[in-house]
C-alpha cells in the first residue's frame, strides 16, 4: 500500500470527523445532550449511528481475515451480528428506552431497587467494553503499521487521542453525528473498491478459491516474513529465498522446501511459484487466532459462537446506550428495524473480500497478518495509482471503523465511571472519567495485541450474552426476578464467562477441551446466567421488589397510556 496515499485517506477521515464532530458540540449544553442527546434523536438517524458504531474494525478487517484463514464457516460471525438485532427488536429495544434509563447499571436499579445489582452490572459494562475496546486499537495499530511502518502500539494510541477529545467534548450529541456520518463513509469504503476488485477478478479469467483444501499462490508472490516463524510444508515447493532458513543464511538462493516443519528467520524474503501451497505457521508462532483451533472441536465452537453473537448483541453497553436517545419506545423498534437492513447492505460484501483474499493474498497466512486482507487487496488486484486511491479509501473506511467503535464503548464506559465510581459532579466528571474509560485498553493493547479482531470481538460478545442477556430478558419480562438472582446470574453467568475470556486472551491454555471450552464460553456460561437468576429468584420470591407491578406497567405499556 502507498503509503503517501494511505495516510492522505486516514487524515482526511480524521479531519472530516472532527469536523462533524464540531457540529455536536455546537448544541451540547445540558447533562442530558452528553448523556443520552436529550431523548431527541430521530429513528433515521439513530439507526445511522448504531451501524457506524456497531460495524467496527471486527467488521471491516476482522471478517475478511477470518474468511481469508477459515472459509465459508467463519460466515457465522455477519450471520450473528446481524442476527442479534432481531432479538434486541423482538424482546428489548421498546421496554428498555421506556425505563428511562441512562446506562444499563440505571435499568438494573431501577428494574430491581437494588444498589447491589447496579454496582454488579457496572463492573460488566466497564469488562464488556474494555474487551471490545481492545481489537478496535489494534485495528488502529495494523492500519497505521501498513501505511507508515510504525509500531502497532502507536495506532491505538492515536486513536485513543482523537476519542478522548471527541467524547470528552461533544458527548452523546457529537457522536451521533459523528456515527452517522461514519457508517456511510465505511459502506462506500468498501463498496466503491469493491466493483473494481471483481471488474480486476473477471478479466483474470475469474478463478474461484478453493476453501476445501490448504490454499495456494495464485501468481508467483514474494513474501517478507518480519518474525521469526516455525511453518510446516505438505508438498515440496522451489523458491528463492534471501534471509535465514532452518538457520542457514541465504542470499537470493533458489531452493526446495522439503516436506516437514522448517524454521524460517526474522526478516527473511521468500518468492513462491504460481500453484504452491502456502506453509502455514505452527500455533506457538502464528498467529494468536482462535479460529485454527476450531477443528478440535468445530461443533461445539460454532455453537459457542452462534449463541455469543445472537444473544450479546442486546447486551453491548455502546448499542443499548443508543436506544435511550430516541425519543419513545415506537422510535426504537423502528430504529432497530432500519438497523437490519443497513447492516445486511453492509455484510454482503464480506464474502467478497474473504474469497479475493483467499486468491490473491494467501501470503498473510504465512506472515499472520489476515486481518489487512481488506487493506491490501487493491493493490494487490489493480496495483498502479488506482489501487493506491482505492487502497486510501479502504485505509480511511477502516479508520472510521475503529473510531466510531471506540467513541460509542468510550462513551458508554466513561458513562459508567461518571456516574458510578466518580458520582455527583456532572459533566466535569463525565469528561474525567472519559481518560481511565480509553487509557486501560491502550495499555492492555500493548500486551494482547495479538489477537484477531473478530476473535477479541466473539470474546465481548459471550461476555455480554452471558451476563446481560439473562438480566434483560428475565427484567423486562419474568416479574419474579428478585436482587439476589439477578446478583447471582450476573456473577455466576458474567463472572465466570469474563474468566474463561480472560483466561483465553493471556494465552494460559492452547488446546484440547479445556482451551475450547473457555474460548467459547457462551455455550455453558449463558444457561448457567439464566439458571442461576431463575432458581434463585424462586427461592428469594419475598425478595421481589415493592415497585415492580409499577416497573412493569411502565417497560410495556405505550408512553401516553403509562
Amino acid at each position: 500500500m502507498n503509503q503517501t496515499y494511505g495516510m492522505a485517506g486516514v487524515s482526511a477521515v480524521v479531519l472530516a470527523t472532527a469536523l462533524v464532530g464540531a457540529l455536536g458540540l455546537r448544541i451540547s449544553r445540558t447533562t442530558s445532550d452528553f448523556y443520552v442527546a436529550s431523548r431527541t434523536v430521530a429513528p433515521r438517524l439513530n439507526a445511522f449511528a448504531v451501524s457506524g458504531e456497531y460495524l467496527s474494525a471486527a467488521s471491516f478487517l476482522g471478517i475478511a481475515g477470518l474468511l481469508l484463514a477459515q472459509g465459508v464457516d467463519m460466515l457465522w460471525f455477519p450471520i450473528g451480528y446481524t442476527a442479534g438485532f432481531l432479538v434486541l427488536l423482538a424482546f428489548v429495544a421498546a421496554p428498555l428506552r421506556r425505563s428511562g434509563a441512562y446506562t444499563l447499571p440505571d435499568f438494573a436499579e431501577a428494574r430491581l431497587e437494588s444498589r447491589a445489582v447496579r454496582r454488579i452490572a457496572g463492573v460488566l459494562v466497564v469488562g464488556v467494553g474494555w474487551l471490545y475496546l481492545l481489537p478496535q486499537l489494534r485495528g488502529a495499530g495494523l492500519t497505521l503499521r501498513l501505511l507508515t511502518g510504525a509500531p502497532g502500539w502507536l495506532g491505538g494510541l492515536v486513536v485513543a487521542v482523537v476519542v478522548t477529545a471527541a467524547v470528552a467534548a461533544g458527548g452523546m450529541r457529537s457522536i451521533t453525528f459523528v456515527q452517522a456520518f461514519q457508517y456511510w463513509l465505511k459502506l462506500t469504503a468498501l463498496l466503491v473498491p469493491v466493483v473494481f476488485l471483481l471488474a480486476a477478478w473477471h478479466a483474470d479469467r475469474a478463478p474461484l478459491p478453493a476453501w476445501d483444501e490448504r490454499p495456494v499462490f495464485h501468481r508467483s508472490t514474494e513474501v517478507r516474513v518480519d518474525r521469526p516463524v516455525n511453518v510446516t510444508v505438505e508438498e515440496p515447493v522451489r523458491i528463492t529465498a534471501t534471509g535465514s532458513i532452518d538457520g542457514h543464511p541465504l542470499r537470493g538462493a533458489k531452493l526446495t522446501l522439503t516436506e516437514g516443519r522448517h524454521h524460517i528467520g526474522a526478516h527473511t524474503g521468500l518468492r513462491f511459484p504460481p500453484g504452491a501451497q502456502v506453509p502455514l505457521p505452527d500455533r506457538e508462532t502464528g498467529s494468536a487466532s482462535l479460529a485454527p483451533r476450531r477443528g478440535e472441536h468445530g461443533l461445539y465452537a460454532t455453537y459457542g459462537l452462534i449463541l455469543a453473537t445472537f444473544l450479546g448483541t442486546m447486551g453491548l453497553p455502546h448499542v443499548v446506550v443508543r436506544f435511550y436517545t430516541n425519543p419513545d419506545g415506537r422510535a426504537a423498534r423502528r430504529t432497530t428495524v432500519i438497523v437490519l437492513g443497513l447492516l445486511g447492505a453492509f455484510y454482503l460484501l464480506m464474502p467478497l473480500y474473504g474469497s479475493l483474499a483467499r486468491l490473491y493474498a494467501p501470503d498473510l497466512l504465512l506472515t499472520g497478518d489476515t486481518d489487512a486482507a481488506v487493506l491490501m487487496l487493491p493493490q494487490r488486484l489493480i496495483g498502479g495509482v488506482g489501487g493506491d486511491l482505492l487502497g486510501a479509501l479502504v485505509a480511511g473506511g477502516a479508520c472510521a471503523a475503529f473510531l466510531s467503535t471506540a467513541s460509542g464503548l468510550t462513551m458508554s464506559v466513561a458513562g459508567v465511571l461518571a456516574q458510578d465510581v466518580l458520582p455527583a459532579l456532572g459533566l466535569r466528571h463525565f469528561r474525567l472519567a472519559v481518560v481511565p474509560a480509553i487509557a486501560v485498553p491502550t495499555a492492555a493493547g500493548t500486551v494482547v495485541g495479538g489477537l484477531p479482531v473478530a476473535d477479541a470481538v466473539g470474546l465481548a460478545f459471550a461476555v455480554s450474552a452471558s451476563s446481560f442477556c439473562p438480566l434483560l430478558i428475565l427484567g423486562i419480562w419474568w416479574r419474579g426476578l428478585t436482587p439476589p438472582g439477578a446478583i447471582a446470574g450476573l456473577l455466576l453467568g458474567g463472572g465466570s464467562a469474563l474468566t474463561a475470556v480472560t483466561t483465553t486472551i493471556t494465552g494460559s491454555t492452547s488446546s484440547g477441551w479445556t482451551h475450547t471450552l473457555l474460548a467459547w464460553p457462551a455455550v455453558w456460561s449463558v444457561p448457567v446466567g439464566f439458571t442461576a437468576m431463575i432458581l434463585v429468584s424462586l427461592a428469594t420470591r419475598h425478595r421481589v421488589p415493592a415497585g415492580t407491578a409499577a416497573t412493569m406497567a411502565r417497560l410495556h405499556l405505550p408512553e401516553g397510556r403509562a
